[in-house]
């Protein structure tokens, strides 16, 4: 086993994409402490850095990636064979592959084997107490069990689901004995339930001003860059699909890159939803005559970057939502493009308005300089 010191690619992570994103998913799962966050994206201590690549399978946006760990070959070697052992790299257990931590196998490939009906063994989970990055890697691959079991439950009906062969464990420990163990993990769960929700619901419900006079998002904290689309989230797709096309309802699961969104009324038009998206699930379509806020399901990564950046805080996260693929963009917003009445430019505005907002603030500026 060849394990590389993950690689950063910062278009991807939401801290470079936002400059005042509080996402910690890859900081919170490091044993050892080997990640500093700053509004430039991630750095790695090398010298800190034990090669468990948790930090790779947390990241949603696959911000994080390693030469040496790639989950889609492992999957290739396993879709040839009738079963599938995967070991722990540290425990020297020897099975078909061998990861840095099995907390690494992240809960797409799970489910994506269970649903190919390949019975998967997962040895050396035994080691996590005597292992440098055990008590968090434990606490990861009870959360990605937990995942594949949730979609295994949104598969169908309970004859559908028993065509799933579930992984399993060579071990004693469960999902029950793992997770409450590392209180710095379990903070990392409510922070990450915290970020979708927005500021959370105590700042919701201490708002008092409307929604229209929240203070745009200054264009300098957004940064730019290409879209990338995980391969976990690819094989969601396919993990998704139901040849009976009945609804996959999914819950909204900190292991899954899933998400759906709705837009509750005050939305601004200012598109920093838009362009903060690492994944192009959010998309502005115009027409001569119509503006539109469209969301993709199928590139959604549940990053939440959309709901950090939202200054009225209108965008919500769906608690419960339809995961197959191929499904139409949601609308969130349609707008009749209304006409500059000074420069016969097109925009758009909640209510008509006879100027466009660059004419008005020239106006404006021109008053408060000459009166």
């Amino acid at each position: 086993m060849s394990i590389a010191y993950p690689e950063f690619h910062a278009s991807r992570c939401t801290r470079y994409r936002f400059r005042y994103s509080e996402c910690r998913c890859c900081a919170e799962v490091c044993p050892h402490d080997a990640i500093t966050l700053s509004d430039e994206g991630v750095a790695i201590d090398s010298a800190r850095c034990q090669n468990c690549a948790l930090c790779v399978t947390a990241c949603p946006t696959d911000a994080l990636t390693s030469g040496g760990f790639k989950p889609v070959d492992m999957l290739r070697q396993a879709i040839r064979q009738d079963r599938f052992t995967i070991a722990c790299g540290p425990s020297g257990a020897v099975a078909d592959a061998v990861v840095p931590c099995l907390g690494t196998v992240d809960a797409a490939s799970l489910a994506y084997l269970a649903k190919r009906r390949i019975p998967v063994t997962m040895r050396g989970a035994t080691h996590c107490s005597e292992c440098a990055h055990g008590a968090r890697g434990a606490a990861q691959l009870a959360l990605n069990l937990d995942a594949c079991e949730v979609l295994t439950k949104a598969a169908g009906t309970a004859d559908a689901r028993a065509d799933w062969v579930a992984p399993e464990v060579e071990s004693a420990i469960t999902a029950g004995l793992t997770i409450g163990k590392d209180d710095r993990f379990a903070a990392s769960r409510r922070q990450w339930f915290r970020r979708l929700v927005g500021r959370g619901a105590d700042e919701l419900a201490q708002a008092t001003e409307p929604a229209s006079s929240a203070l745009p998002t200054p264009d300098k904290a957004i940064r730019s860059g290409a879209y990338a689309l995980p391969e976990r989230r690819e094989l969601l797709q396919i993990v998704c699909q139901r040849r009976d096309d009945r609804p996959v309802s999914v819950p909204l699961h900190e292991a899954l890159p899933l998400m759906a969104l709705s837009l509750r009324p005050g939305c601004t038009t200012c598109e920093a939803c838009f362009r903060v998206c690492p994944t192009g699930a959010i998309g502005i379509e115009e027409s001569p005559a119509e503006w539109q806020l469209k969301f993709d399901t199928d590139r959604c990564v549940g990053c939440a970057v959309c709901i950090e950046v939202c200054q009225p805080g209108v965008l919500a996260v769906d608690a419960i939502f339809d995961a197959r693929p191929e499904q139409p963009a949601r609308v969130l917003l349609a707008m009749s493009k209304q006409r500059c009445a000074r420069c016969d430019r097109p925009f758009v505005s909640h209510a008509p308005q006879g100027t466009c907002p660059i004419c008005r603030d020239d106006e404006d500026a021109f008053t408060s300089i000459f009166g």
